[in-house]
């Protein structure tokens, strides 16, 4: 279709089998003000609530007019699937806030299996992608962190050294309950707790990470290449990564 991005293009490949039963939009005005120390959107005066029906206070402008600019994008339904930044803002409250332990243990329990720590023995042009983008991951951890993690070549299961995991988990318990929402996110779209962690240390830029959390794929993908699903799938992976990032940065 003519203008339409390479998103847009997504969506609509992965939806046009079924048609899915949209809510109307039933405000006209979508406005931001003062609550709580933060900041809320308002429809048509009224302040917005997460899916639990909590206030929906964000800490700072940038990201409560993100959340608005995503309402007022809306047009005569309303998509949630289109609203990333909504999405990461309820989540931070509905399910981490209070909760930051359970989700710093998930992430330290990834990083316990980190992608980036299981190589291919062959065939070099791959080995060699793996330790260009994983190698400076695992530098920046044992830098930064402290931490040591063992590689090995294949997929049997390496344990990590629990000194590592505990330094990782002391400094995920540093970390808010918004930038925790949006490293748990980037760690599960890359297959990397130290990527993601690398991310919102602000040593990694959202390209490079995205690159790095796809080597096997991209590799394989050029040399057999990409259906049309399975590239629209990647791109709202993507769309949904770039936000995660564009939150981070938010919070």
């Amino acid at each position: 279709m003519s203008g339409e991005t390479e998103d847009e293009r997504a969506r609509r490949l992965l939806t046009q089998r079924e048609q899915v039963n949209l809510p109307k939009r039933f405000y006209k005005q979508v406005s931001l003000a003062p609550a709580d120390g933060g900041f809320e959107v308002q429809l048509d005066g009224r302040p917005v609530r997460t899916p639990l029906k909590r206030a929906l206070v964000m800490p700072g402008e940038a990201m409560a007019r993100a959340v608005a600019d995503e309402w007022q994008a809306q047009e005569t339904h309303i998509d949630p699937g289109a609203m990333i930044i909504t999405r990461l803002a309820n989540t931070a409250i509905d399910r981490v806030m209070g909760d930051e332990g359970r989700i710093a243990d998930e992430i330290v329990q990834f990083s316990a299996s980190d992608m980036v720590c299981y190589r291919a023995d062959a065939p070099d042009s791959l080995v060699a992608r793996q330790v260009e983008r994983w190698d400076p991951v695992l530098d920046w951890a044992h830098r930064a962190l402290g931490c040591r993690f063992i590689c090995v070549a294949g997929v049997m299961h390496q344990a990590q050294p629990e000194g590592s995991l505990d330094k990782l988990r002391t400094a995920l318990d540093q970390e808010s309950p918004w930038r925790l929402t949006a490293i748990h996110n980037t760690t599960t779209l890359t297959g990397s707790a130290l990527v993601g962690m690398m991310v919102a240390a602000g040593e990694l830029s959202g390209e490079d990470a995205w690159a790095a959390g796809h080597v096997d794929e991209d590799w394989q993908i050029e040399q057999w290449g990409e259906d049309d699903e399975a590239q629209a799938r990647r791109s709202l992976r993507k769309a949904d990564f770039d936000a995660t990032v564009r939150f981070l940065g938010m919070c």
